[in-house]
């Protein structure tokens, strides 16, 4: 393959990412009470695609992938993940929104709603969930907490051999017991 092929494919591969919606993830973190309390707030510029499969009646879910991470020299670690996952069946008979919240596949949390922001905000929010243990965490010492999130289901195709997250944040800590 020549050098100007590989160019052009290189730049269309960096437009079609270009072309993607702005998408942010707004991580928190608090280290007490023996926990590691996350708070996540997603923000979706474009969520079209997620809606009309909500409203079509579609089982919807939001991922978040939570890893606790500790720098060791230019890489980090990964000491512990956690999984949270909120889902929403839209019942198109009553109108009525269903929607769950599960950490590491066990459910905390269920709420049924008529309105259609309390239903964007239970999906794209979550507030001081205890997701790790600092029992193993050393004290004065920086660790890090990102978060990957994926919505099912994806209306948009790309040809790629792995999985791609829908955005992505970070929130520093360091723990002081």
């Amino acid at each position: 393959m020549t050098a100007g092929r590989l160019w052009v494919i290189v730049l269309a591969l960096a437009l079609a990412e270009g072309a993607a919606p702005s998408r942010s993830v707004e991580v928190s973190t608090s280290a007490r009470e023996g926990r590691v309390f996350v708070s996540c707030s997603f923000q979706a510029a474009e969520t079209d695609d997620l809606d009309e499969a909500i409203h079509a009646g579609l089982a919807s879910s939001i991922t978040y992938e939570v890893d606790l991470r500790r720098p060791v020299g230019w890489f980090e670690r990964t000491l512990a993940s956690a999984t949270v996952t909120a889902s929403v069946q839209h019942d198109t008979l009553t109108g009525r929104y269903q929607l769950t919240r599960a950490v590491d596949g066990r459910i905390e949390e269920t709420l049924v709603s008529d309105d259609l922001a309390v239903t964007k905000r239970f999906l794209t929010q979550f507030t001081r969930l205890a997701l790790f243990s600092t029992g193993d965490l050393e004290p004065n010492v920086e660790y890090s907490v990102r978060v990957r999130v994926k919505t099912r289901p994806q209306k948009n195709w790309f040809f790629w051999p792995w999985d791609r997250t829908t955005a992505s944040g970070t929130a520093r800590f360091t723990f002081i017991p």
